[in-house]
């Protein structure tokens, strides 16, 4: 029988063109001018998952950009798998940075540049490709459903409805996702907890127009140094919050799990050669390793107002903005986080200015378990595909559908990521390792067998 590192070897060339071709379609969710290109996304997902075997494949309407769906029922009494991914991706903003065309997936170096490439699109092609080999070397030993959607980037809004919806087409044993990271190609890791979200837009408004800043600066309020001195009060010079009440529901880590979490091989020399900084910050007391994991976080996402063009333009503008995000810990709700911040952005507003929060969306923290027989199969397949046993961390980021898939499914979630907290998500230049793509294809089938094998 052929092997699953002979099919990848013999088919290589192929998986990369396909890929490339999905990588190739500007899906971002963010901007509505892409609308017909996340859609695009979307069918071709379909059409991949429907060539490497699966069926029943259909989009799902949703009030926001469709859900790919399709399946693999092999014998309804077998456990079965449902997969999660994303097909939309981050704007390229700014496109000036990329060393490459974002929407024309380059191999620089054995990494493939583009947008989408790690985060999600590549990660979700593992798994198209994990099935394909299953299915034509008859070794699929459990039922897989695919659940691909198309609103991860923006927060996943119309997701909760449509699982509410579909909680008979979705029923499984447990979801599989791989929107996370590895530690290193030669040290992997598997994601065992989240950070949640609470993220909004905020508007600073003073004089009803823009005005000469010779004529009235001085004396009228600057809406864009008014929102940066209120954005410099949202934390302490201990780099603490200071919102009122934000801390409250924090479950503080115990000595014990500090302790485990910062074993994790760690160089904060590398970690700050490799993003070009000379020294680290952050809330006192606690390390670099556990201010991304179990401690929340608050930064503004991007910040504008007045003129912005080429050359001088000396005005006192009407209206500044931010966008400005918090990173939650488990016990902590977003709902609650995004109004505690609305009022304390609001009271500490002076009288002179006028200030609006849109709340944009949010997620609650995730933690999964390590002693279930999903987590040992993912221990054990990346164990025998890598050679060495996965360490077991909690990422920064948040995938806010892990939770909801707890809450409406009653499901726990196993993140077998492979990519690299290098592969530059969210950024310009955003890349994903050849040897990452193709081990993930390798681990996947592994898992599945494991799974099986311990239902």
């Amino acid at each position: 029988m052929q092997t699953i590192i002979s099919y990848i070897a013999s088919n290589k060339d192929r998986f990369l063109n396909e890929l490339f071709d999905l990588l190739r379609i500007p899906s971002v969710s963010a901007d509505p001018k892409y609308k017909d290109e996340v859609k695009r996304a979307a069918e071709k997902v379909k059409s991949q998952l429907e060539d490497a075997g699966a069926v029943n494949g259909r989009l799902f309407t949703t009030q926001g950009h469709p859900v790919v769906y399709a399946e693999k029922i092999i014998d309804p009494a077998k456990p079965t798998v449902l997969v999660y991914g994303h097909y939309d991706v981050q704007p390229a903003d700014p496109v000036s940075l990329w060393k490459t065309p974002p929407f024309e997936p380059t191999v620089v170096g054995e990494k493939i540049f583009a947008r989408g490439s790690c985060d999600d699109k590549g990660q979700v092609f593992m798994h198209v490709k994990a099935l394909e080999y299953m299915v034509r070397t008859n070794t699929l030993p459990c039922n897989i459903k695919f659940m691909i959607e198309g609103e991860e980037e923006v927060g996943s809004a119309h997701l909760g409805d449509f699982i509410r919806e579909n909680k008979e087409t979705l029923k499984a044993d447990v979801v599989l996702l791989s929107d996370t990271s590895i530690i290193a190609n030669d040290i992997p890791s598997l994601t065992v907890g989240l950070r949640g979200l609470s993220y909004m837009e905020v508007e600073v408004t003073g004089p009803d127009r823009d005005l000469h800043s010779g004529v009235y600066g001085g004396a009228v309020g600057n809406p864009v140094n008014i929102l940066c001195e209120m954005i410099a009060s949202l934390k302490d010079k201990n780099g603490r919050i200071t919102i009122p009440g934000f801390y409250k529901d924090v479950l503080k880590a115990g000595k014990e799990e500090r302790k485990m979490l910062n074993k994790a091989p760690f160089s904060i020399s590398n970690y700050k050669k490799d993003l070009g900084i000379a020294d680290v910050t952050g809330e006192k007391g606690y390390t670099t390793i556990e201010r991304t994991a179990i401690r929340p976080s608050l930064d503004v996402n991007g910040i504008w107002g007045g003129y912005q063009g080429e050359g001088a333009k000396t005005v006192l503008p009407s209206k500044a903005y931010a966008k400005i995000s918090m990173r939650l810990v488990p016990n902590q709700k977003s709902d609650k986080i995004t109004l505690l911040f609305t009022r304390h952005f609001k009271k500490i507003a002076p009288k002179y200015v006028k200030v609006k929060v849109t709340p944009l969306h949010g997620g609650e923290a995730a933690v999964t378990p390590t002693d279930s027989a999903a987590y040992r199969a993912a221990e054990k397949a990346m164990e025998v595909s890598f050679g060495k046993k996965p360490i077991p961390v909690r990422g920064g980021g948040s995938i806010p559908i892990v939770a909801l898939f707890e809450k409406e499914l009653g499901l726990k979630s196993v993140m077998m990521g492979f990519g690299l907290d290098s592969d530059n998500i969210h950024s310009p230049n955003e890349c994903y390792g050849l040897f990452n793509l193709f081990k993930g294809i390798e681990t996947i089938p592994l898992f599945y067998k494991f799974f099986s094998e311990g239902q």
